[in-house]
């Protein structure tokens, strides 16, 4: 039963007599988006199995803030010399204690209060090493022979499995050789649930059903704080087990329920695979349906090279080469202001505490102004729209200065919104330019130039706590510069996606 009836029945001419349907000359191209045009049960179940990664991704991405925190302590009372302006390290160990057990965190259970900022930070850094460093060697293989289904199943068990051993770490160096290999695990994750959400969807859906990604990533960024507040006053490893365990569960069923992308699969020549799996999310029933499958006929261009020949592909044509070149400096831009306001609201004279969670609040909404503005707006109008907006309303924020609070605040928040809403067009814009057999590699190009502007954040914050500039100031003009390369991307909104890069150039030139 489809949720939506698909159009395609109106391109078809029944010959009278015969128990046959006359169909007109399609490309491939063409002919999957006549089986998948419309949108069936079969393709909203898969998009709910392919979007739970997400979910999982955002938890451990962020589980560093309650796992890693440096609890809060107080004097014993028989200590005359303690005070709460005193220097925890400075004490004795006999003038104070935890307000919570000391295995609450790892800072507290293995004593690291007095250590230094390199030490402390060698998890949370090593987890954005590790995801940088799996962005670019983990892609290219979603294109080459893993496929988008088995590295997405292969991105979430590393990252599940990690965190479920890192509940078991003994000191700091194993607990960072751990989340090191976690973000090496989880940095394809959301680029392959994009790409298998939008490669099994007709034109008509792609960038809606895209979005469902997103909504998990914010519910399991949301349902973090909830987990941590359960385990308040436990360990730290409790965290790792309640948010493992059920990510490891989720690999079992998606082994056996989540279908490969059929657009990737006629591209390996498997076509038999391909055509049993349309079969399934096919939006229309019947004659019409098999006999657009009868008219599939074998791929004659079957991708047999080295994986990263396909990487090399895209920087040598200079079409591309310019186009994920503009898509990685937007995003680099947008990764600026993302993580930097998130990190920069200490600067600001609010409650750091209500400023995160106005922050973490607005991520959902921007998911739902995202689906509205994709559906409506054309990709380079909003994209460009937002990193403007972004831009200004963060050098705006430091030209207020301190003593406007509430101003501030509204300003940080509308600027974290608009690059919020800029990250979520920049994938999906991203997706729709390159063809099937680079998509993958491109998306995470883009991905790792968002996770690489944010790596400048910490210094550029800690800056900002003398001069504001260093900080929001260079936030905005970063952003408002980057958003610029926009204009060099050409519109993709409604168009069909193709599958390799001669087709790519053969419909842009077309074009022209």
């Amino acid at each position: 039963m489809a949720i939506s009836t698909s159009r395609s029945s109106q391109n078809l001419v029944e010959t009278p007599g015969l128990n046959q349907v006359v169909l007109p000359s399609l490309s491939l191209d063409e002919t999957i988006e006549q089986i998948i045009g419309g949108f069936g049960w079969s393709q909203f179940m898969q998009a709910i199995l392919v979007s739970i990664p997400a979910f999982f991704d955002a938890q451990q991405a962020f589980i560093s803030i309650y796992a890693d925190a440096e609890p809060k302590w107080h004097c014993s009372t028989f200590d005359t010399t303690c005070n709460s302006s005193s220097n925890i390290c400075q004490l004795p160990k006999s003038a104070w204690s935890w307000d919570e057990p000391s295995h609450n965190t790892i800072m507290s259970e293995w004593g690291l209060e007095c250590a230094s900022s390199f030490i402390t930070g060698l998890p949370a850094s090593s987890f954005l090493i590790g995801s940088l460093i799996g962005g670019f060697t983990l892609a290219t293989l979603g294109d080459f022979c893993l496929g988008r289904k088995n590295l997405l199943y292969l991105s979430c068990l590393i990252m599940s499995v990690t965190a479920l051993m890192t509940a078991f770490s003994t000191n700091i160096w194993m607990y960072s050789s751990l989340r090191f290999v976690s973000g090496l695990g989880r940095a394809s994750i959301i680029t392959c649930s994009l790409i298998l959400l939008t490669e099994r969807v007709g034109k008509r859906w792609r960038g809606q059903l895209g979005m469902t990604a997103f909504f998990s990533y914010s519910l399991g960024l949301l349902s973090l704080p909830a987990i941590a507040y359960l385990n308040r006053g436990s360990s730290w490893r409790h965290l790792y087990l309640c948010t493992s365990i059920p990510a490891i569960s989720y690999n079992i069923i998606a082994y056996f329920f989540v279908y490969e992308s059929p657009r990737w699969l006629l591209m390996q020549g498997r076509d038999k695979e391909a055509i049993a799996i349309l079969r399934r999310i096919a939006s229309i029933e019947g004659r019409s349906l098999e006999s657009y499958l009868s008219s599939i006929q074998p791929t004659q261009e079957i991708s047999k090279v080295n994986p990263y020949k396909l990487m090399k592909d895209l920087f040598k044509r200079r079409w591309a080469l310019q186009q994920i070149f503009a898509a990685m400096v937007v995003g680099f831009g947008i990764g600026v202001v993302y993580f930097g306001m998130l990190l920069g609201v200490g600067n600001l004279d609010f409650s750091i505490y209500l400023s995160v969670i106005f922050n973490a609040s607005l991520l959902i909404p921007s998911n739902l102004l995202a689906l509205f503005f994709i559906a409506r707006w054309k990709r380079k109008v909003s994209l460009f729209a937002f990193c403007i907006t972004s831009g200004i309303c963060s050098i705006i924020c430091f030209v207020v200065g301190s003593g406007r609070e509430g101003i501030q605040i509204g300003l940080e928040l509308a600027s974290f919104f608009c690059s919020s809403l800029a990250y979520n067009v920049l994938i999906i814009f991203t997706i729709e330019l390159f063809p099937t057999s680079v998509r993958n590699s491109a998306t995470s190009l883009a991905r790792q130039a968002v996770a690489f502007g944010s790596v400048f954040d910490p210094i550029l914050t800690s800056a900002g706590r003398r001069n504001e500039f260093l900080s929001f100031g260079i936030f905005g003009l970063t952003i408002l510069l980057c958003g610029f390369f926009v204009i060099v991307l050409p519109e993709t909104k409604g168009k069909t996606l193709c599958n390799t890069m001669d087709e790519q150039e053969r419909k842009d030139s077309m074009i022209v």
